[in-house]
């Protein structure tokens, strides 16, 4: 028996950016609920437990951010955030929330497509839990047991810091990471201001992980936000 298309909220109170919506993603087999407000959403995710929430920010009785941070109380769902606010503070308070992707409007379908993919890839490694014994993307392999990263066969050494930073962009990779999300894990929450701890290390393990770290291919930098490791399926 196939399996059910995956199911989709969509919360946006403007009808012309919901009919955009439902015609790229039932287009593609998705299938869709929609809400035009929190109240309705909360109903539709304690209802139907759809696998994806593609919210606004701007909704008639509350900040979108406001209804993330109660969602990630109680539920793990991706949210994939929709908004014409474009400003990295706006980005950030998003991410940090708890949503795990941010598009700022206007966007293009593709890119909102690959934006949903990667999100319900991550989803479904988490949910798979942490057992793996092994991480891989772009010819790195990360032994977990062993603690050890190779790029194509070759041992790389890295420092225990940047270990732990090449570890957590993996089991996150598509997911944006803000730079105080990289910080709390890796160094601690004390240790939440000091962004440039995050930029140094960034850009001695990018000379031992990109072929050419002037370009990376995989540890990308979301400017004024953190960074992402690249996807496969992005």
């Amino acid at each position: 028996m196939n399996q059910p298309s995956p199911l989709l909220l969509v919360v946006e109170d403007e009808p012309q950016m919901r009919r955009f919506l439902r015609a790229s993603l039932v287009s593609h087999g998705y299938r869709l609920l929609e809400a035009e407000r929190s109240s309705e959403a909360l109903q539709l995710l304690t209802s139907h437990h759809p696998e994806l929430l593609l919210l606004d920010l701007g909704l008639p009785d509350g900040d979108g951010i406001d209804l993330t941070r109660q969602i990630r109380g109680w539920s793990r769902v991706p949210i994939l955030v929709l908004s014409a606010r474009g400003q990295e503070g706006d980005k950030v308070a998003a991410l940090d929330a708890g949503a795990d992707d941010y598009i700022t409007k206007p966007f293009g379908v593709n890119e909102l497509l690959a934006r949903i993919r990667v999100a319900l890839r991550h989803a479904q490694l988490v949910a798979a839990g942490s057992s793996a014994e092994e991480l891989t993307f772009g010819g790195v392999r990360i032994d977990l047991v062993r603690r050890e990263v190779f790029r194509g066969g070759e041992p790389l050494h890295l420092t225990p810091i940047e270990y732990k930073l090449l570890v957590l962009l993996a089991r996150h990779a598509g997911k944006v990471l803000t730079h105080r999300q990289i910080l709390s894990e890796v160094w601690g929450p004390s240790y939440a201001a000091h962004q440039h701890y995050v930029r140094v290390h960034m850009a001695e393990l990018r000379k031992k992980v990109e072929a050419d770290p002037a370009r990376p291919r995989l540890l990308m930098t979301e400017l004024g936000v953190g960074y992402r490791l690249r996807d496969r399926s992005s």
